[in-house]
């Protein structure tokens, strides 16, 4: 039997240039999103998981995880295709802030701007530095930061 071999959506290194600009699609968070990420990251603390405690919290509702919306927003980034079947490794986070709080029922999408790509010629591909801005659906910056990702280059025979 024959292996199938994956099918290459993403970009090459040599695709990406600084100042492209990726919108990705949007999500909508759900109460579930939270209850599975509790339980998959073991952090029930009660801001995310007691509604009468967070009632009483400055926000006055339950908000999700930072991590989660981290997680979701890597989710749709990689929902655009550009690292489909391309990218070698997720290799760093940098500076990363939580500015707005994420609560049950807003939609979120990220908007991605490629700052820098170096060559990395020993790895086959090279370093991407891509900074990111979750917004909500007021267009509100919740996070933002940066990612460093290792991409294929593209191969000699394409």
């Amino acid at each position: 039997m024959a292996e199938s071999m994956p099918v290459r959506r993403g970009q090459y290194f040599e695709e990406f240039e600084v100042g492209q600009r990726i919108i990705t699609p949007g999500r909508t968070l759900t109460e579930a999103d939270i209850v599975h990420f509790a339980g998959i990251s073991g952090d029930f603390n009660s801001i995310h998981t007691d509604t009468v405690y967070a009632e009483g919290s400055a926000f006055g509702q339950r908000v999700a995880h930072g991590l989660l919306g981290l997680s979701i927003a890597s989710g749709l980034a990689v929902r655009t295709g550009i690292m489909e079947g391309t990218v070698m490794a997720f290799r760093e986070i940098t500076a990363w802030k939580f500015s707005l709080p994420l609560y049950i029922g807003d939609t979120i999408h990220v908007e991605i701007e490629v700052q820098h790509a170096r060559p990395m010629a020993r790895l086959g591909g090279g370093l991407v530095e891509m900074e990111l801005d979750v917004k909500n659906q007021r267009g509100e910056s919740v996070m933002r930061g940066g990612w460093r990702v290792l991409v294929q280059g593209q191969p000699a025979d394409a």
